[in-house]
């Protein structure tokens, strides 16, 4: 039972509570896909090499993975509308730092205040429709809607950069997060009741710091091994320091009365399964899309608006499968869906190892439709699965985890699978620039240039004459490196469906479903059909 009373019985305040929701939750993910389509604009703006570039995605994502559990939880105790204020005020001041940047190091600052706003804005939007709508039935409608600003944000951002960077620099695609989160600060100041958890939750500052040193020492020792070697002493300074913050988390969160994220939740095989599930499975997806974004601009030499109908692709067929699998969730065992959805994304993603420079639109488009099908049919029941899987007071909780985890694979994707690209690239540069006649002082300049700065430095050397080869080669260098990526990332994608067939049981992920969703809803935590409406879901705790 919450604190404030709800506000159900007000139609404008739960009118208002949906509109700030879904500008919140729009406002989070806003920067996901319009920075992920702007990477090679940024690159050859701020000349930034490869690992860098990777962390301008991570600089958002690490913050959204680490505080998105503490997030919930401060507005459990402190009041869910200052934490959604506090989001938007979060956002704003990051995209204006990095409208205003003019180094990568500036822009990973900005993105690093942006993420924050997005690891406080998704467990709050939540939390607050949970409260203003207390029937679930209806609740679900209001989720849905909230559901589809968050893949309008994912499916629009592209597009909205694509438009920009046609008229303009890269910069001016954070311009539209300033104003909007600064409007919607006025607008719930006013118009948005507040509401708070029961009286006994705590802010964990144990877990919360060894897990945030854990994640940011093992993203930071992946990307800087790939880059250069893993036996350079910070590489392993950075990953004995995530093992060692791993361990401390553990040991905090076992001692603690008032966890973060209660370890015994993996006791239960169907919420191991599924958190494992979203792991392997955004690491390979998120570092594929940093992949794909790359080989639009720098093989295909597209602009950022053709590259963007490109991801608009994955987005739209999505969107299309979400409701119908939502619909059949209850009639299809979970891990059914959730295995054959992987293994069409491994598909997709095995199929994608036939591209080169000239493939055309239609020929890629079928295989990121492809892509999008399995997507769109995997995460919904995957979340869903692993609050049904744990007793209903801790629903919210393992949808929070299964979230967090979810973001950590995410920030690991462009790390490994950069670090992957870049050293297949490198090692076969040489040859395709010896076989395109490139070779003597002009070859060594290109690859240590590639080297030093990442491949899409070459494309600004003054090469004259030999140009068009070098390109040519650095082309043929990348997609070598692509393919092997892309082997990696169907992989792991076929790994996570062998680990749900294994650890997702049948009886698990269905009888307890009934009981998750009723419960849940008792308890005033988003239910199991609530979470199925929504693609990207973190129900308040």
């Amino acid at each position: 039972m919450n604190v404030t009373t709800p506000a159900s019985g007000r139609p404008d305040r739960r009118a208002a509570t949906l509109v700030m929701a879904c500008l919140g939750v729009f406002v989070a993910y806003l920067p996901v896909t319009t920075v992920a389509v702007s990477l090679p604009a940024i690159q050859a703006a701020l000349n930034a090499s490869t690992a860098q570039l990777s962390w301008v995605q991570d600089a958002f994502v690490l913050p959204m993975a680490a505080f998105i559990l503490t997030a919930g939880v401060f507005g459990d105790v402190r009041g869910r509308k200052k934490v959604f204020q506090a989001g938007l005020l979060f956002a704003a001041a990051g995209a204006a730092v990095a409208l205003c940047a003019q180094s990568v190091q500036v822009l990973w600052i900005g993105q690093a205040f942006a993420g924050l706003g997005a690891a406080t804005l998704l467990p709050t939007t939540l939390a607050l429709i949970s409260h203003a709508v207390p029937d679930h039935r209806e609740r679900g409608k209001f989720i849905g809607l909230w559901a589809t600003a968050l893949m309008a944000a994912l499916a629009v951002g592209p597009l909205i950069a694509g438009v920009i960077l046609d008229h303009t620099t890269w910069r001016w695609i954070y311009l539209i997060s300033v104003p909007v989160p600064l409007l919607a600060l006025a607008v719930a100041a006013r118009l948005l009741p507040d509401s708070r958890a029961p009286h006994g939750r705590k802010l964990d500052w144990p877990g919360q710091l060894t897990a945030t040193l854990a994640i940011t020492a093992l993203v930071y020792g992946v990307i800087e091994g790939g880059a250069g070697s893993f036996t350079d002493v910070k590489v392993m300074v950075a990953l004995f320091t995530a093992v060692a913050g791993g361990v401390a988390f553990v040991l905090a969160e076992r001692r603690s009365d008032s966890p973060m994220l209660d370890l015994t939740l993996f006791r239960s095989p169907a919420f191991t399964a599924t958190t494992l599930v979203a792991m392997i499975t955004f690491l390979a997806l998120i570092g594929f899309f940093f992949l794909l974004s790359l080989y639009f601009g720098l093989v295909q030499q597209l602009d950022t608006l053709q590259a963007a109908w490109r991801l608009f692709t994955v987005c739209a067929a999505a969107i299309v499968v979400g409701a119908p699998v939502g619909r059949v969730m209850h009639r299809v065992a979970p891990r059914v869906l959730i295995t054959g959805g992987l293994l069409v994304i491994s598909a997709a993603l095995f199929s994608l190892t036939g591209v080169d420079a000239g493939t055309s639109f239609a020929s890629i488009a079928w295989r990121l439709a492809l892509l999008g099908l399995g997507i769109g049919t995997v995460v919904t029941p995957m979340t869903a699965t692993a609050v049904a899987s744990v007793p209903y007071q801790q629903a919210g909780m393992a949808a929070a985890g299964n979230n967090a985890f979810r973001q950590v694979g995410g920030a690991l994707g462009p790390a490994v699978l950069g670090a992957l690209l870049s050293t297949k690239a490198l090692d076969t540069l040489p040859g395709h620039l010896t076989d395109a006649g490139v070779t003597g002082e002009t070859q060594r300049t290109i690859v240590a240039t590639a080297d030093a700065n990442g491949l899409g430095a070459v494309a600004h050397l003054n090469l004259g004459a030999d140009t068009g080869r070098a390109l040519g080669a650095l082309g043929d260098s990348f997609l070598d490196g692509m393919r092997l990526c892309l082997v990696v990332a169907g992989s792991l994608t076929l790994l996570a469906a062998l680990v749900c067939v294994l650890l997702l049981r049948p009886r698990q992920a269905s009888a307890s479903t009934t009981t998750a969703v009723a419960g849940a809803d008792t308890a005033g935590q988003p239910s199991t059909a609530v979470a199925v409406a929504a693609v990207d879901p973190t129900p308040n705790r």
